[in-house]
């Protein structure tokens, strides 16, 4: 509860207490006086029994000869007087009273001035005490909330993983912190730095560490901010914001999501004057219209660089993009470096380890990583977090959580095994193949069972051996089920999913296919309401890219189908590992490659830690998961 709201409940209770003391000084005079009916009145005093009574006007009081004290109404009685004498009563007469100045004009404006103060009271709630609070009538005022130096404590040294994008923005640090050494040599800074990057990679983080490094005020809002349903309404806040900034200044101003207000004008269906499309104007209005030394940065952030605006993009605006790109493997053990400090590590943890487990994570995905390793080892009462939390953790967001209530039956079982040392195997024995970390038939969310590869470093471009490997490997799990079970089951649906677009891409996409050359045979820009409508191919080199798909998926098959063949004592030692054991890891893997005893598993608390999936291995009608894959950075 903020202190306005605090002082209004204060004045409320005020003003009622004082409405309460005025009505009981009206009112509560005679609450305890004794009221006598007039007849009553004079039997009593006929009776001796009155000893005093107090004339005003036609009201009465007075004491009986008991001391008790009484009031009534007496009608217009000329005899009263001296009734009263007659019998001995006391009487004490005093004019009509009149009313102070003061109280007739308090009873007389006091409703009226009560009126006016609450009407007024509404109004200024209704104004939004002047665009503080955001009341009805304050949609021009920005939304956009301040950060100033005082409470703003991040810094660069928060931020781990993106070194090229710290560098490009240090630039700005120094100008906010020493403008004339730019101004000396006629340079100008920047009026705006546009950051593109994955969800998750950390650029509302550098933002924030560009004004706690500076020192300077900051300013941050969404774009869906400024959209309302009402006309005019997100220009007015546009202005507002950028007035505000300047009476601050220097300072920056942060636009988080700046596609949802800065798409392409006149790309719209409504047609006619869109109400983002002004607020976009007024926008690239106060972005060109600084004065030359005003000190206002504007950083905005977007994962949809492509869909804005030309007019944002051109220099003087937004003259600076900063790519903020997902972290390589020496980044992320920065990043994990960051996040472990906040919490109690145990010796055995290695951040370059877990670091070179995880390609593909952003900072978000890492900072998660580390509360969910923290997490298990408050599940388990430890002091401190170790390098097992960190791989349940793993394996969790990975995959998701173990099924341990699922029963399968025996046959299921003894299936997924064979698929997965399939995969397992044909993996090992390709040249090219990522190593394989782990095997698991332990059912892990809509998978049964999973093969994990782990590779050894971040891979920045994929290659065509490479690829068809990983085909020949996506086949080897229902290849071993047709030579072992004598069967074929669902589970290697998502396999033939994930390799007919693997061979699809190499022909079409990336000119990989001797038949048909360097020619892009896919276009990305054919309508999705009518496919039909913008073909860029002919049916019959249609025909042609489909015979080329095929004879890629049939060459691979008939790869992996020969490397099993010859292997079958291999894949049924690791098949009945599996059974035994649940969970193997890459020791177990090659004593069972070597002809070696395999080997006992490691002691651990639970079950053990699972793998990034090759593949999910799913029977029936249940669809297996598709893990994420390390990404490529361009």
């Amino acid at each position: 509860m903020n202190n306005n709201t605090l002082k209004t409940i204060a004045i409320w209770i005020s003003l009622g207490l004082i409405m309460m003391t005025i009505f009981n000084q009206f009112s509560g005079s005679s609450r305890f006086e004794n009221k006598l009916v007039y007849s009553e009145f004079m039997a009593e005093v006929k009776a001796g029994n009155i000893s005093k009574v107090e004339i005003n006007d036609n009201n009465l009081s007075g004491t009986t000869a008991q001391g008790k004290k009484f009031t009534t109404y007496a009608p217009t009685d000329p005899w009263l007087v001296s009734d009263l004498l007659k019998n001995n009563v006391i009487v004490d007469a005093k004019p009509k009273q009149k009313q102070s100045l003061f109280m007739s004009i308090f009873i007389s404006w006091f409703p009226m001035i009560l009126l006016v103060g609450v009407w007024i009271f509404f109004m200024k709630q209704m104004q939004g005490g002047g665009g503080k609070s955001g009341g009805p009538f304050s949609f021009g005022k920005s939304k956009a909330k301040q950060l100033d130096k005082t409470n703003n404590k991040t810094t660069f040294a928060d931020v781990a993983g993106c070194d090229e994008a710290k560098e490009e923005v240090a630039e700005i640090v120094e100008f906010l912190r020493e403008p004339s050494k730019f101004h000396k040599l006629g340079g100008k800074i920047p009026r705006g730095v546009l950051m593109v990057g994955p969800p998750g990679t950390g650029k509302t983080l550098l933002a924030r560490a560009i004004a706690g490094e500076a020192q300077v005020p900051f300013y941050t809002i969404s774009g869906s901010d400024f959209v309302e349903m009402f006309v005019g309404v997100g220009a007015a806040r546009v202005r507002d914001m950028f007035e505000q900034a300047k009476k601050n200044s220097p300072c920056i101003i942060f636009i988080d999501e700046i596609d949802a207000v800065g798409r392409h004008r006149g790309a719209g269906t409504g047609g006619g004057n869109d109400e983002r499309e002004q607020t976009l104007n007024q926008l690239l209005v106060e972005l060109d219209g600084f004065e030359a030394n005003s000190g206002v940065i504007v950083i905005a952030a977007t994962n949809r660089a492509d869909v804005l605006d030309k007019a944002l993009l051109r220099p003087g605006r937004f003259d600076r993009q900063v790519s903020v790109s997902l972290p390589d493997i020496k980044g992320r053990e920065e990043i994990l470096t960051v996040h472990m400090r906040k919490i109690p590590m145990d010796v055995d943890v290695k951040a370059d380890i877990i670091a070179r487990g995880t390609p593909g994570f952003s900072g978000a995905d890492l900072a998660n990583l580390v509360n969910e390793a923290a997490l298990f080892a408050a599940r388990f009462n430890k002091k401190n977090v170790d390098m097992e939390d960190f791989e349940q953790a793993k394996d969790k967001i990975y995959m998701g959580p173990e099924r341990k209530s699922m029963i399968m039956r025996e046959e299921e079982r003894r299936n997924t095994a064979y698929h997965e040392s399939g995969h397992a195997v044909v993996a090992k024995l390709l040249p090219n193949a990522d190593p394989v970390h782990k095997v698991t038939i332990m059912p892990r969310g809509w998978a049964l069972g999973l093969t994990w590869q782990l590779p050894e470093f971040d891979r920045f471009s994929n290659f065509k051996d490479k690829m068809l490997e990983e085909i020949a490997i996506l086949f080897g799990g229902r290849i071993a089920e047709e030579v072992f079970m004598k069967q074929m089951s669902t589970g290697a649906g998502n396999d033939f999913e994930r390799a007919t677009k693997l061979a699809r891409d190499m022909v079409t996409r990336y000119g990989m296919s001797d038949k048909l050359g360097t020619m892009v045979y896919a276009d990305d820009t054919q309508d999705s309401f009518m496919p039909m409508s913008s073909k860029s191919i002919s049916e019959a080199t249609q025909q042609k890219v489909d015979n080329e798909i095929k004879s890629i998926l049939d060459q691979q098959y008939s790869v992996a189908r020969k490397l099993i063949e010859k292997n079958k004592k291999k894949i049924e030692v690791m098949a009945k590992a599996l059974l035994e054991f649940e969970t193997i890891d890459s020791d177990q893997i090659n004593d069972v490659m070597a002809g070696k005893k395999v080997r006992l598993p490691k002691p651990s608390r639970g079950s053990s830690p699972k793998a990034k999936p090759k593949d999910g291995g799913s029977s029936g009608s249940t669809a297996p998961i598709t893990a994420p894959q390390p990404s490529a950075k361009k």
